[in-house]
């Protein structure tokens, strides 16, 4: 009873002498209890028949929503077609994954939330899970993830079963925390394409006026898995305009997509979508793609983070997904196209 009685009151004393935890709060997790709702939404909400929009046709899209508290914020997208429906993967810049799959009646089916089962730091504050980009290798499965916070690349296994292997690229060192591995690509060939979303290329690339290069971003070529490949090869990415690269899909080709983003105040979004040829998917190359598309008001528009594209009867089809900063002025949009040209 002796050693009892001392236990509690150093327990008590504990209790009154170290104050309760006022630092970072816990990053948001995903519950088991996977729940999902999608909503039509319009190209055009004035004019259902206009679907046109720069070289793109729009096929349909939906708004996404959960009743789960941590659900939002994507920053990457992986679409899977199966000739009957689609499989989607959405990972968002706090390590939180939901799959579903998804037919020609946009109603989710076989929905699963999950958090990424490790990366760096412990998981407890955003820079610790800042996933804002991600690769699959539809093969094996494997998920390469990068981290924008620690300039990090991390694989998983199939599912994010796993950790399987890292690395921090010294080509990536001295990218900007928030501005960072923002978009990667598996290519066809099984290279891996990352861009930095504010890097500028080095001075020692450059051979043009200081002005253009401060609308450049550094970008670079593993020649295989990124974990293995050892130093990359560098080339120049050029947005239009004042746009930042979001994401980054390749096409079958070997040509890339590239979604970039840009914001204007008061508080709108715009996205553009170039396609940047394969042949400057290359050392020392500087690669501008052709405008595809401006997605932009009166459309719909948002903060659109993720890209990726399959292949439906021989016609190549481009999804992309906003991040809705988890902010109630905004929303997940998941957008459907079709690649005309």
């Amino acid at each position: 009873m002796r050693r009892l009685i001392t236990i509690l009151f150093v327990c008590a004393s504990v209790y009154t002498i170290v104050p309760t935890w006022s630092g970072e709060a816990r990053l948001d997790l995903l519950g088991k209890s996977a729940q999902l709702t999608a909503t039509r939404v319009m190209l055009d909400r004035t004019d259902p028949r206009h679907v046109r929009v720069g070289g793109l046709t729009y096929l349909g899209g939906v708004a996404l929503d959960s009743r789960d508290p941590a659900f939002g914020g994507f920053s990457s997208l992986d679409v899977a077609h199966s000739g009957t429906d689609d499989r989607f993967t959405l990972l968002s810049d706090g390590g939180n994954i939901v799959q579903f799959h998804m037919g020609q009646d946009w109603r989710p089916h076989a929905i699963a939330f999950a958090n990424l089962p490790a990366g760096p730091g412990i998981g407890w504050e955003k820079g610790d899970r800042d996933s804002e980009s991600m690769a699959i290798d539809p093969r094996t499965g494997q998920i390469w993830v990068g981290f924008e916070y620690r300039n990090a690349i991390w694989r998983y296994s199939p599912g994010f079963a796993g950790y399987e292997a890292r690395v921090n690229p010294e080509a990536m060192r001295k990218w900007p925390a928030n501005g960072g591995a923002e978009s990667m690509a598996r290519m066809p060939d099984g290279r891996f394409v990352v861009v930095s979303e504010v890097a500028h290329a080095r001075p020692s690339d450059w051979n043009r006026s200081e002005d253009e290069r401060l609308h450049t971003r550094q970008a670079l070529i593993f020649a295989r898995d990124p974990t293995q490949a050892g130093p990359p090869q560098r080339f120049t990415y050029e947005p239009y305009g004042r746009y930042d690269p979001s994401d980054v899909t390749a096409l079958p080709n070997g040509d890339l997509l590239v979604l970039d983003r840009g914001f204007r105040l008061p508080f709108r979004w715009s996205n553009r979508i170039s396609r940047v040829v394969a042949r400057d998917v290359a050392a020392g190359r500087i690669a501008r793609g052709r405008l595809i598309a401006t997605i932009d008001a009166p459309l719909i528009h948002d903060n659109f983070e993720g890209i990726d594209t399959t292949v439906e009867n021989g016609a190549t089809i481009v999804w992309i997904v906003s991040d809705d900063n988890q902010m109630f002025l905004q929303r997940t949009l998941l957008l459907k196209f079709r690649l005309d040209r």
